[in-house]
C-alpha cells in the first residue's frame, strides 16, 4: 500500500507558478524580439551618422524604452546663443573642441619654445666659435714655440728691455732671501725675548724667597725686565722692515712680473702670426690664398698693437718700480740700522726715538691675546 502511494506520488505533475506560467514564455519572446529591432535600429543610426555624419540643423534625441523607441526632434535654429560645433570620432560619438583660446595658447607656448631654442643654439655656435679660435690661436702659438726652441723659426728680441727683465727677477730672488733671514732673524729675536722675560720673572720670584741673595737677584731681575722691554721695541722695527720688504717683494715685484708675462706672451702670439702670414705672402696668389692673406694680415696687425702696448706697459712698470724700490729700501735699511745699532748699544732712548721717526707704533702686550669673554 504504500508502495503504491509513492509511486503515484512520484508519478504526479507538479504544477508551474506564475514565474512559470507558458503565458509568460509568449511575452518573453516578444519583448526580446522587439530588443532586437531596437538594437538594429540603433546600428543603422550609427551607420548613418558614420557615413554622412550628424546634421547640424537639428538634434535629434532618441527616447526609449523597454518595448519600443520614440524619438523627438528638436530645431537648432530655436536655441540662442553663440555657435557651437560639434564633432564626432571614429565610433560616432560627438565632441565638443575648445574655443580658439586653446590655439592661441598652443602658439604662443610653440613660438616661446623656438625662441629658448634659438637661444639656446645661439649661445652653442658662440661657444663653439670662442672654442675655435682658442683652438687655433694655441696651436699656432705651440708651432712657434717649438720652432723656436728647436732653433728653426725666428723671435722678436728687444735687447734693452729684456736686459732689464734679467736684472729684475735676479733683484727679486735676492730681495727674497732677504725677507727669508729677516723673518728667521724676527723669530730668533722674539723667542729669546720671551726667554729674558720668563729669566727676569724668575729672577724676581727668587729674590722675594731669598733674603740672603734678595740684592743680586733683584739687580738681574730688573736688567732682564729693561732688556726684554728693549727687546720688544726692536721687534717692532723689525716686524715693520719685514712687512714693508714682503709688500715690495710679494706686490710690487710681483704685479710688474705678471704684466711681464703677459708681454712675453703677447711676443709669442705676434711672432706666430707673423710667421704665418710670412709663410702664405710666400705661396701661390690665387683667389683664396688672397682672402687667407687679408685675413692674416689683420690678425698680424692686431697682435702686433697688444705687442706694442704691453712692451710700453712693461717699460714704464720697471722704470717705477726701480724708483719705488729705492724710495722704500732707503727708508727700511736706514731704520734697519738705526734700531740695532741702539738696541745693542743700550740706548733706549735712541731706539725709542728711531721708532717714532718712521712712526711706528708698539702693541701693548696682550693686545693680541683675546679677552677672557672671547675666550668664553
Amino acid at each position: 500500500m504504500a508502495d503504491s502511494m509513492m509511486s503515484k506520488a512520484a508519478t504526479m505533475e507538479i504544477p508551474i507558478n506564475s514565474n512559470g506560467d507558458s503565458r509568460n514564455l509568449a511575452e518573453d519572446d516578444s519583448l526580446e524580439q522587439a530588443a532586437k529591432i531596437q538594437w538594429s535600429l540603433r546600428e543603422k543610426d550609427l551607420q548613418q551618422v558614420m557615413v554622412s555624419g550628424p546634421n547640424l540643423n537639428e538634434t535629434s534625441i532618441v527616447s526609449g524604452g523597454y518595448g519600443g523607441t520614440t524619438e523627438g526632434i528638436i530645431p537648432t535654429s530655436s536655441i540662442k546663443g553663440p555657435a557651437l560645433h560639434i564633432n564626432t570620432d571614429f565610433l560616432g560619438n560627438r565632441r565638443i573642441p575648445n574655443d580658439g583660446q586653446g590655439s592661441n595658447m598652443h602658439h604662443a607656448s610653440s613660438n616661446s619654445s623656438m625662441t629658448a631654442e634659438e637661444a639656446t643654439r645661439g649661445v652653442a655656435v658662440e661657444k663653439f666659435d670662442i672654442m675655435k679660435k682658442w683652438g687655433l690661436n694655441t696651436y699656432k702659438c705651440t708651432k712657434q714655440m717649438i720652432s723656436e726652441r728647436f732653433g728653426r723659426g725666428s723671435r722678436t728680441v728687444d735687447l734693452e728691455l729684456e736686459a732689464q727683465i734679467e736684472v729684475l727677477r735676479e733683484t727679486k730672488r735676492k730681495y727674497e732671501n732677504v725677507l727669508r733671514l729677516a723673518r728667521a732673524l724676527t723669530n730668533h729675536f722674539y723667542s729669546m725675548v720671551q726667554t729674558q722675560h720668563a729669566l727676569g720673572d724668575t729672577f724676581a720670584d727668587l729674590s722675594q724667597k731669598s733674603p740672603e741673595l734678595r740684592d743680586e737677584f733683584g739687580y738681574n731681575a730688573e736688567t732682564q725686565k729693561l732688556l726684554c722691554k728693549n727687546g720688544e721695541t726692536l721687534l717692532g722695527a723689525i716686524n715693520f722692515f719685514v712687512s714693508s720688504i714682503n709688500t715690495l717683494v710679494n706686490k710690487t715685484m710681483e704685479d710688474t712680473l705678471m704684466t711681464i708675462k703677459m708681454y712675453e706672451n703677447a711676443r709669442l702670439e705676434f711672432d706666430a702670426y707673423r710667421a704665418d702670414l710670412e709663410e702664405l705672402n710666400m705661396g701661390p696668389r690665387d683667389a683664396v690664398t688672397m682672402a687667407r692673406i687679408e685675413t692674416a694680415q689683420q690678425q698680424y696687425q692686431i697682435h702686433k698693437d697688444k705687442y706694442e702696448r704691453l712692451r710700453s706697459d712693461v717699460s714704464i712698470k720697471i722704470k717705477f718700480l726701480e724708483e719705488n724700490k729705492v724710495k722704500v729700501m732707503h727708508k727700511q735699511l736706514l731704520l734697519f740700522h738705526n734700531a740695532i745699532s741702539a738696541y745693542f748699544a743700550g740706548n733706549q732712548q735712541q731706539l725709542e726715538q728711531t721708532l717714532k721717526q718712521f712712526n711706528i707704533k708698539l702693541k701693548p702686550p696682550g693686545a693680541d691675546k683675546p679677552s677672557w669673554l672671547e675666550e668664553q
